[in-house]
């Protein structure tokens, strides 16, 4: 019986510092600085020329001028340097976007095509800007991936890791604090920026139609489902006097998605 009790207790002792240690914050524990100006830099170079000779990159003109115009008044109103942003669009299916180190934010056609306006995917677009001011991505690799191996990929190339890190970023959802944090800040961007969030939430809730088993997920998952984002959101501008300015024509936004959709 003690042999039993005393094995319970290891047990019970083992999962609980491996939670305390899946919530922690390592850069920040160990009061690590990760410099822009070298790691961040070279690990998003990196990975970013993985994909880019890996995936189709859309380098048109009128779809890039488009979402520019787009994303330039959530920037401006917000003090974000639209410059320091490197926007891509990838000929994708899927229904995804993501941010890399050093500021890359990566657009896939499918979130475009999925949209049914320009404030559904502003909605998007603001929660990976979120991501990236807030340094999301660096705090994610680091404890998923691990620091040990995110300065051995920007010492010298390593194929295996960077196909885990691609993996963990565009396959993978921050934590639930993350992820709720990214949401509830892209609504400040849009409101300050005048643009209705409503449609965010719409287009999340959208997303837990077309993924039904999601919620039945939530409770042993790291992430919010979608459904329950769209509540957040909701519950967040509850009260709160929205303005509502569109950004380009309807007929501009029809134009973009015609044009998206050819590739």
């Amino acid at each position: 019986m003690k042999i039993l009790s005393k094995g319970l207790v290891i047990v019970a002792s083992f999962f609980g510092i491996w939670f305390l240690l899946s919530k922690l914050d390592y850069i920040a524990f160990f009061k690590i600085e990760i410099k822009k100006s070298d790691i961040e830099i070279n690990l998003g170079n990196i990975i970013w020329e993985q994909i880019e000779n890996s995936e189709k990159v859309i380098y048109e003109d009128s779809i890039l001028s488009t979402l520019d115009s787009l994303i330039m008044p959530l920037c401006k109103t917000n003090n974000i340097d639209r410059d320091s942003l490197k926007v891509h669009v990838i000929s994708n299916s899927q229904v995804n976007a993501f941010a890399l180190p050093n500021n890359h934010l990566v657009i896939y056609t499918g979130l475009i095509n999925k949209s049914k306006n320009e404030q559904m995917l502003l909605g998007v677009i603001g929660h990976e800007i979120a991501h990236i001011q807030n340094n999301h991505v660096m705090k994610k690799l680091s404890k998923e991936i691990g620091l040990s191996a995110i300065f051995a990929i920007t010492a010298g190339s390593n194929s295996r890791i960077i196909s885990k890190i691609l993996k963990t970023i565009t396959s993978t959802s921050y934590d639930r604090d993350l992820e709720r944090e990214a949401d509830l800040q892209s609504v400040k961007y849009m409101l300050k920026a005048s643009i209705d969030p409503r449609p965010f939430a719409d287009f999340l809730y959208d997303l837990s139609i077309d993924n039904e088993f999601e919620k039945y997920t939530e409770a042993i998952s790291t992430h919010p489902d979608s459904e329950s984002r769209a509540k957040d959101i909701l519950k967040f501008i509850k009260g709160k006097k929205i303005k509502s300015k569109q950004i380009i024509t309807n007929q501009e936004w029809e134009e973009f998605k015609v044009r998206v959709k050819a590739f």
